[in-house]
Order: structure tokens, then sequence, then C-alpha cells
């Protein structure tokens, strides 16, 4: 039993108190919650006291102290202190970083675990890459961020050696990604029981900068970076959300791409798999005096991964500039070209029972062109050590043309034969013609929906540290402007090949969003710190309609959203090795404009998707390798928005005002080093969880198809339960292994909760589902090299993953990939 250094036997005197204190009827949930927390105070471990300052003298907050290898460390306090326990005497290497300043490595002696002070002193740098910051420090117990995190390092992307970016989210708590095509192409996450509908309800960013198609018109996620490029992603849920936008519904999403380096390197990272899929990037980058440079070029592509054929290149560069003692600036640019077999037609009902045709290519010419260009620069200025400004410009051009064959769902008259065969009709029939609804009949036609999007902006950020009398403060200020256009057309053409035809519809969507926020943490004590903060929004759109349905017009209709967003949240260091925090924020998303002025032009007064966001939680390492995080949220929408696009499974467009909703929930990780515990010196043993419980309802009288109220009912793919993890081993001799798990509870796909699937697979429950994968690793330190195998769903586990947009979509077969990564 767990002991205090006082003696008591807490836990047996904890569950006794059970019996006498007016609580008897609390959930285990929160009892569970309160040992854990009162657990982590009876792990205070001793060791030394790290102080870091300028060369001026002044204190360096936010710093990381660590010891080289990763096996402890440590973040400085306002005052530039940062204590660093379970430390045993002996000899360290350390390492101590700060943003805008050189790193200092050296070695230092604890001759007992009462070490005595030891000091650092930084001098200005200011060669690191420019960007903004969604995640002021990616180490340590966020002490000064009022709200949950999630941060993925690029030892743990090695480690998961993913094939899609949806299996790095299914580590972070919180987050339901739900596979499309099947490899992480077209990203659909949700946050908290929000609806992962191409991640609508996510702002999700690429080195700080919005990468969404309309930031605010259209937030729909056609293009998803590469993960295989990724340095680390980070997920903020809190209040803190509030400093980006413009949505704070769900959270908020961070790529973090690799910065150049500050000496030469070379690498080379190859992959080839099942499905003939091949994978392959060059990665170049140096520093040359006062200039850094990187180059990745990224190329993938596969024959039949599941349903999926497809080719992408995606090259990044970064030029980073030392302008000045105090200066940098960053340039980055983009470029990401693909062409794949993505489709929206999926099986009916009878075809997923049958079996032996999930990955049929019902619509074998469908075709998604989409490319990309992007351009960003960021100009970073240090005034002194606790003033800078940050200064961000960017721009970027999407093409997404998507070709699609039609199609029709099969009628029967009163003799049960079908009753309604295409004009165009190509002969082909997919699935059940005895079942009305149950088969798919081609057409021989096609829908081309292309659309080219062109985004600018720019934002700036002041941030300043600062004392009222003896408290410090963090204050942030800022300002962004952002324009987007969207010119959409829709080709019909005559048979399935044709990307050419008839213009039936044509218009132009056009939207300028403004922003102004600001920021203050409030040190009230020592250990108890305030957030508060406000942004303002406002966004102007317009819709201009020259072509309907055929027809040549001319229908122009403008509106404007505005919402003030406020913000709050707390910190309080209950020990040096746990936080508590707190925070409650509004949620805002502006509707879609193609949904807020209807065809006709009529203005639909569509409100904006809000809410307000409320969470509590704690963060703790209890003892050396051992990290507890665990939040409750609560999240009550006064308007929802219900998709009703066509990649949703709606029929495209129209009212969307969804009503009230309620989210309430916990999420949990946990990280254990188990080698830390059971005295492994050649190996390491890691294991990691977490688990999410949200229950996602509408709660208030509201009315389908006249007659059925779904007050009670959850929201749509909002699975109760998700749970993943995995177990990490790691030689010194260079071999590694990782098994991990993904767990989704079952899931409804319509607001009317339907149980049994409709013929054409489109609505109907999906069951729970449990993943299994497994990589090992082997590492050749004299060749600079290292080696992978990985077999994903290794259990071959048929599953479905989705109903949408147009029927039942299975998660891949089983699929062995084999890797080598060299570096310089």
């Amino acid at each position: 039993m767990l002991k205090t250094r006082f003696g008591f036997n807490f836990a047996e005197k904890f569950f006794k108190m059970r019996t006498v204190l007016p609580f008897q009827n609390l959930s285990r949930l929160s009892l569970a919650f309160l040992f854990l927390v009162v657990s982590a105070l009876t792990f205070a471990q001793e060791g030394f006291r790290a102080e870091v300052v300028t060369s001026e003298g002044d204190p360096v907050m936010g710093a990381l102290v660590s010891e080289i290898n990763g096996k402890w460390n440590g973040i400085t306090d306002e005052n530039g202190y940062a204590t660093i326990r379970d430390v045993k005497p002996g000899t360290y290497i350390v390492s101590v970083k700060a943003e805008g300043f050189e790193e200092v490595v050296k070695q230092i002696l604890t001759k007992s675990i009462a070490a005595p002070e030891i000091h650092f002193v930084l001098s200005f740098e200011v060669m690191s890459m420019p960007q903004i910051d969604v995640v002021e420090s990616r180490n340590g117990l966020f002490k000064n961020t009022p709200g949950s995190i999630s941060v993925l390092d690029a030892k743990t992307l090695n480690n998961i050696n993913p094939v899609s970016g949806n299996e790095a989210f299914r580590q972070i708590p919180g987050v339901h990604a739900v596979d499309e095509e099947g490899m992480g192409m077209r990203v659909n996450i949700g946050i908290r029981g929000l609806d992962p509908d191409r991640s609508r309800s996510v702002l999700i960013l690429e080195d700080g900068v919005p990468i969404a198609l309309g930031p605010y018109g259209e937030p729909e996620m056609y293009y998803t970076p590469a993960i295989e490029r990724m340095d680390g992603i980070e997920v903020l849920k809190g209040s803190g959300s509030i400093l980006h936008g413009p949505q704070t519904i769900g959270g908020v999403v961070n790529y973090v791409t690799k910065a150049p380096p500050t000496k030469e390197m070379i690498s080379a990272n190859l992959r080839t798999g099942s499905g003939g899929l091949k994978s392959g990037m060059l990665s170049y980058g140096n520093t040359f005096e006062n200039t850094g440079v990187r180059l990745d070029v990224f190329h993938k592509r596969a024959d039949s991964i599941g349903v999926s054929e497809f080719q992408l290149t995606d090259v990044t560069g970064k030029l980073r500039f030392k302008t000045g003692v105090r200066s940098t600036v960053g340039v980055k640019f983009s470029f990401y070209d693909e062409v794949s077999n993505s489709t929206y037609v999926g099986m009916s009902q009878s075809m997923y029972e049958m079996g032996g045709m999930d990955f049929a290519r019902i619509a074998p010419d469908d075709e998604l062109k989409v490319r990309r260009a992007a351009l960003s620069a960021t100009h970073n200025f240090l005034f002194t050590p606790n003033t800078k400004l940050k200064t961000t410009v960017f721009a970027n051009t999407t093409s997404r043309n998507w070709r699609r064959q039609d199609f029709e769902y099969n009628e029967l008259d009163s003799n049960g034969m079908v009753s309604n065969y295409p004009v165009d009709f190509t002969g082909v029939i997919w699935g059940d013609t005895t079942i009305a609804d149950g088969a798919i009949m081609m057409r021989n036609a096609t829908g081309n929906r292309n659309r080219q999007f062109e985004v600018a902006g720019a934002q700036t950020n002041l941030i300043h540290n600062y004392k009222i009398g003896e408290r410090d403060n963090h204050f942030t200020v800022g300002a962004r402007v952002l324009y987007e256009r969207v010119f959409e057309q829709r080709v019909n053409g005559t048979n399935p090949k044709l990307s050419s035809g008839d213009l039936r519809n044509e218009e132009v969507r056009t939207g300028l969003g403004s922003s102004f926020f600001a920021h203050n943490q409030f040190k009230i004590t020592n250990r108890f710190s305030v957030t508060a903060g406000i942004r303002t929004e406002i966004f102007d759109f317009e819709r201009d309609i020259f072509r309907d349905k055929f027809k040549d017009t001319s229908i122009v209709n403008t509106s404007r959203v505005t919402e003030v967003i406020p913000g709050a949240g707390f910190n309080y260091t209950l020990f040096d090795n746990t936080v508590l925090f707190g925070g409650m924020h509004r949620g805002f998303a502006p509707p879609r404009v193609k949904d807020a002025i209807a065809s006709d032009g009529e203005d639909l007064e569509l409100d904006a998707e809000l809410s307000w966001n409320y969470e509590l939680g704690y963060r703790t390492q209890i003892a050396r390798g051992v990290n507890i995080e665990m939040t409750g949220f609560y999240m009550d929408f006064s308007n929802q928005v219900i998709p009703v696009s066509q990649s949703s499974g709606g029929a495209g467009t129209g009212l969307v005002n969804g009503g009230r909703t309620v989210h309430a929930g916990v999420e949990t990780s946990f990280s254990f080093a188990i080698h830390d515990f059971i005295n492994m010196k050649k190996e390491k043993l890691f294991v990691d969880v977490n688990y999410t419980y949200v229950h996602a309802e509408f709660s208030e009288d509201r009315f389908v198809d006249q007659d059925m109220n779904v007050r009670g009912n959850r929201t749509p793919y909002a699975p109760e339960h998700l749970f993943n993890g995995g177990l990490t081993y790691e030689s010194r001799h260079g071999f590694g292994a990782r098994i991990s798990w993904s767990h989704v509870s079952e899931q409804f796909t319509d607001i009317a909760n339907s149980i049994e699937a409709s013929p054409n697979g489109r609505a109907g429950k999906i069951d729970a589902f449990t993943v299994f994968d497994a990589t090992v690793m082997y590492n050749v330190k004299r060749w600079k090299t290292s080696f992978t195998l990985s077999a994903k769903n290794f259990t071959n586990e048929r599953y479905i993953v989705s109903r949408r947009p147009q029927g039942i979509r299975v998660g891949n077969p089983r699929l062995y990939t084999i890797g080598v990564r060299w570096q310089l």
C-alpha cells in the first residue's frame, strides 16, 4: 500500500473515509481522480535547483532544463528557477534551452540529493525558426498553460511509424480520428464528441498558420499535410485556444515541421509495403553563417491499399535569416500535388453482408486532384528578454477538382421489380436489386466538382513579461486579418471518364475576417496564476452566383457575423510535480458561406456555432517516468451546426442550425517508464495509455420528419469510449519494438440514432472495433541507419469505420511495410 513520508497508510485510510463522509454517492471516477491528485503529493522528490538567467542577469522563464538523454527535466518559473527532483548522486550532462537564446550544455556533479543551486547563463540566440507558437514549451508539466495540452514529439512519431496521420491522432486523448480512404489524405477528426466530418470544428494549423481551404467560410480539410515530414503535433483544447482562430469550438491542432539544422544534415527515408505502397523522403539542411536552410522532398504512392490508389508529392522548404542582433526572419514555402481515386460512393448494406466486396471499386473512374502552393514569412524581434514581437504574413492557393460518377439507388414496383433504371444506365449494378435502395445502378455521367481557393492573411503578436508590484504578468496582444475567395464550378460530363462537359453551376464566394485578441496571465502567488483573455471576430462574406442549374443568372448577397469571445483559466501548482488547471471559454465557428446564403440569394441568417466550454484537470509526474493527465470537460452548445454537406451524407446545402447540444466527459492519459522501477540498465520499457469518455446529446426539443423528437439522442459519430495505448521496448544495442491498440465503441451515424442499417448503408449503428498494430526497429549507429518493419491491423480485423459520405467504408486490411532511414 502507498504510504506518505509521515508513515500513514494513505490509501487504506482514504477508502475507509468513504463510509463516514457524506459523499458516498460519488462516482468511482471522481474518487479515483481525488485519489490520484492526493497521491501525487506523497511523491515529493528531492533534487537540485537550477537558476537560469540572461547574460544581463535577468531571470529566464520557461527554459527547459533537462538531462541530455531525457532522464529528467524541469521548466523554470518566472524567477528563473527550476527544481529537479528524483536525481541520484552522480555526474550528468545537462542541457538548458529557451526560445531566443543559445542552448547551454554543461556537466554537473551532484554529491548528494540535497545539491546546491546550479547556475546557467544564456546568451541571446536569434537563429531559431520564427513561427507562431501554439504551445510555448513542448516539455514539462505546462505549468503556465491554462488548459489541457497534448504533444507528440518526433521520437513518438518514429515509434508509431505511421502510414496515416490518423494513427498519430489516436495517441491523443479526446480525439476521434475517422478513416476515409485509409491513408489520412482527408483528415476527419472530432474532439470531445464533435462531428469529425472534414475536421470542420477544429482549427488546424501548420507551424501556426491556418491550412483549411477557407479558414472562415469553408474550413474543410481536403488537403492534409503528410505526417511523414512532421517533427511533432500539438493539440490545445483549453481556454488558451482563444488566442487562435477563427474556430474555438473543439480545439487547436498544430502540425510542427522540422526546422533548419545548425550543421549540415542529409537524410533519406525509404519505405515499401503491401498494396504497392512506396514512399521516400530526401532532406537537406545546413546553416551558413547567418542563414539556415532546409528542404524536404516527399513522394508517396500505392496501387491498392483498401480501395485506394494514389500518388502524391509534398515539398517543403525553409529559410532562416539573422537580420540583426535581436531579430530573425523565417520564410517557408510548400507545394503539394495529389492524384487519387477518392470517391464518395460506398457499399450498400447488402454488399457488406454478402462479403467479398469490401474493397471493390464501385466507381473506378472517380478521380480527385488536389494541388496546393503556400508561402509564409515570419519576423521575430526581441526588444528585451521580456518583450518580443512576432509578425507573420501568409498566402496559399489550392485547387480541388473532383470527378465523380453519377449513380442511383434502385426503387421497386408493386411486383418487386426495379422501376427506375436510369436513362443513361451503364448496365453495371452493385448490391441486391430485390431490396429497395439495396442496389447501386451506375450512370453514364459524371459531376465534376471543381473549386479553386485563395487565402491571404497577416497576424502580429506582441508578447511582454512585466511586473505589477512583486507579481509577474505575461501579456499577449495581437491582431489578424484574413481574406479568402473560392471559385466553384459544377461541370456535368456524359461518361465516367470525362472531366469536361456542360457547365451546370458557377459561383464565387469571398470573405474577409478580422480579429483582435488580448491575453494576460496574472501571477497571484508563486504557485497560483489566473489567465484571462478576449478575442473579437468579424467576418464579412458574399456569395455571387453566375449560373444555376444550367441557366445564367446574377444573384449577389452579403452578410456579416460578429462575436466577442472571452476566456479565462487558472493554474495551481500543488507541488513541483503536480499542476491543477481549469478554465472556461466561448466556443465560436462562423457558418459556411454556402449554407448561410441560399442558391436563390436569400440570406438565411444562420447563427454562428456557439458554445460555452468548461474543463478542470490536473497533470502530474508522481515519480520519475510516471506521468498522468486527467481532464473533465463540459461543452454546452446553444447552437451546434449539424453538417448537411455531401461529405457528411447530407444534401449538400440547406438550413443547418442544429439546436442545443451538451457534451460531457473525461479524458486521461498515462505513461509509465517501467525500466525506471525494475532496474533495467540496458533496456527501456514504456507503456502509454489514453482513454476518453464522452456523452454528447441533443439537449432540447428538436423535431425531424415532423413528429420525431431527437431530444436525448446522441450526436452522430460520437462514440462514448475511446481507448488507445501501446507498449514500447528499446535496447541500447539498437533493437526496439512497439505494439499498440485502438478501441472505438459503438456509435450512431444519424440524429435519429438508427440501430438497424438502411439498405443503402448510409445510416445505422456502427459496432465497436479494436485494431492492433506492431512495429520492430533496429538502429545501426555506426552506419547511421535504422530499419523498421510494421504490421498495421495485424489481426486483419474487419470493421466499419464510416457510413459516409454515401455508403459503408471498412477499415484497411492487414498492411505490412518495411523501411530504412539514413542520416548523415
